[in-house]
């Protein structure tokens, strides 16, 4: 009898050994991702496409830090430079991607595609995949994919300007008069609308026209190319639109600016972005719909030139699961999701097949012009330095609005202070 239970001891002994195993071999198996992203919507579109992949492959699982712009640059900042490996996979603003590739914080997604014996799809616009690409070319090494398709959009009031104007302002010139014609002629209605706080918002509403200008913040050698006629011309230019803008623009952020597009009291807003105006078609929130024109920013002396705004997105070098990293990467990207996420969120795609889609086109009617202008868009300058640069520029922009520097000063102080920095 004590041989029997000896026996069924072992017995049971050996299948709690093997359910343990099993238990740990599961456990084993299950993955997860934390991923340092954005909030907002762009958070929404993260959630949606995690939530969709996790159906499809319940092993993975995801922790998803929804962080503001600020905040996600400075934590993933911090943590790859001390290797401390917190996050799998980042998103990154275009303007800062150059600094975590050239610390080589990111993993070499051409690799991973050319070990699994895949392309990259070309449906994806070329230079927002080429934002990813490090040195910054058609054939840099490839560090990130593109998921979100910003782009900096033009909007006017087109009633407005086929009763007193040309018709669509096809160059920074023609704007400015027609702009004064309709604030000549409509009392309750400013000319132009534009982001003047210093910094980042009126360095991004005036690059546009600087570059339609002929300026160049840096030179093809990465020298400070600033104090010259073609910075004045377009300064000069800006200052003189601005005496069509509100009272107090010089403290404008994009709320003021979409307070003023939706409600029908400016006649242009200079700089909009796709999120700005997902809902000015929309009869609830909108008192101009049928009446505003979205398309790329006019021209001058070169031609018109939209300025990109990507969000991509890279695997760090510290992730454990990089295959599993690159799946999620390549199906939050793909096709299918971009139609799903620009549905569901209003996030832009960075696929030229999903702008052609007929029922994302007669909900956003601009995405022709808003694919147009990613195709032909330009990015800032590639340098880790951006941040810095743009901080002075954004100073010296909003003092000369305001009145305390002249247009040669602006150019002369931010000549000095960039090629300070960059020595």
């Amino acid at each position: 009898m004590k041989k029997i239970f000896t026996t069924i001891g072992i017995s049971l002994i050996a299948m709690i050994a093997i359910v343990a195993s099993g238990a740990k071999e599961n456990e084993t198996n299950k993955i997860t991702l934390t991923i340092a992203g954005r909030d907002g919507a762009y958070g929404d579109a993260l959630q949606l496409a995690a939530d969709e992949y996790q159906s499809f492959h319940p092993e993975v699982s995801f922790e998803l830090l929804k962080l503001s712009g600020s905040d996600l640059f400075e934590k993933t900042v911090i943590d790859m430079k001390t290797n401390t490996g917190t996050y799998d996979i980042v998103y990154i603003d275009d303007t800062n991607i150059t600094q975590y590739q050239a610390a080589g914080w990111l993993e070499d997604l051409d690799t991973i595609y050319k070990k699994k014996n895949l392309t990259i799809d070309p449906d994806l616009i070329e230079p927002t995949v080429r934002l990813g690409r490090y040195p910054y070319s058609k054939s840099g090494t490839l560090m990130a994919l593109p998921l979100v398709g910003n782009v900096a959009l033009f909007a006017y009031r087109h009633d407005l300007f086929q009763k007193y104007g040309d018709g669509n302002p096809e160059t920074w010139t023609e704007l400015l008069k027609d702009v004064k014609t309709i604030e000549e002629n409509e009392p309750n209605i400013d000319g132009v609308v534009f982001r003047g706080t210093k910094g980042n918002p009126i360095v991004t509403g005036f690059l546009p026209i600087f570059w339609a200008y002929g300026g160049h913040v840096l030179d093809e050698k990465g020298n400070v190319d600033i104090d010259n006629q073609n910075t004045l011309d377009a300064i000069n230019y800006f200052l003189e639109l601005a005496k069509y803008a509100p009272k107090g623009v010089s403290m404008y952020q994009s709320t003021q600016v979409k307070e003023a597009l939706y409600s029908g009291t400016a006649a242009v807003a200079a700089e909009v972005w796709p999120g700005w105006i997902g809902e000015l078609e929309n009869p609830e929130k909108s008192k101009v719909v049928g009446k505003v024109s979205v398309v790329k920013t006019p021209g001058e002396k070169n031609q018109a030139t939209s300025m990109l705004g990507i969000w991509l997105a890279g695997i760090s070098k510290s992730c454990q699961h990089k295959d599993v990293a690159f799946d999620f990467l390549t199906f939050i990207s793909s096709k299918e999701m971009q139609t799903k996420i620009a549905e569901k969120t209003g996030i832009p795609p960075t696929r030229e097949s999903v702008y052609q889609n007929a029922s994302l086109l007669e909900k956003f009617p601009w995405y022709g012009a808003q694919s147009n202008a990613l195709k032909f868009g330009v990015p800032r300058p590639r340098t880790d330095k951006w941040k810095q640069i743009e901080d002075i520029l954004g100073t010296v922009l909003n003092r000369a609005l305001i009145g305390e520097l002249t247009a040669q000063e602006a150019a002369t102080e931010a000549q000095d202070n960039i090629t300070k920095i960059l020595n």
